[in-house]
């Protein structure tokens, strides 16, 4: 076996990673858009069920930055830790909160989908 071979076989083909359920329907599409989803693949090398990333979400000129942390549920196949370009990336939702963002700024931005934040 090569290094070359050991590297395609741990690497994962698709990563299911969570976010909270308060994030806000405007949240969770800056959170699945093209330049995030590339993002996360270039900043972070290795993923594993457990991993927990705290990342943020621009909310634009108007606001803070939304702060949430991602956790990893699943990586396919089983034992792949490492992430390419080519690793698919998709998102379901856990409980959890969110901080920042337009909700600390504006009553007209965008809220939660769950209800819970205030």
């Amino acid at each position: 076996m090569t290094a070359e071979s050991t590297t395609a076989e741990s690497t994962a083909t698709s990563v299911v990673v969570s976010f909270p359920d308060e994030l806000s329907a405007w949240g969770r599409d800056q959170l699945t858009a093209d330049r995030f989803v590339n993002y996360l693949k270039r900043v972070y090398d290795e993923a594993a069920p457990g991993v927990e990333w705290d990342e943020f979400l621009d909310v634009g000129c108007c606001g803070d930055s939304l702060t949430l942390t991602l956790r990893v549920e699943t990586v396919e196949p089983a034992g792949a830790t490492n992430l390419s370009a080519e690793t698919d990336i998709e998102f379901v939702e856990r409980e959890g909160s969110v901080h920042g963002g337009w909700c600390v700024q504006s009553a007209d931005g965008p809220v939660s989908t769950t209800g819970k934040q205030s």
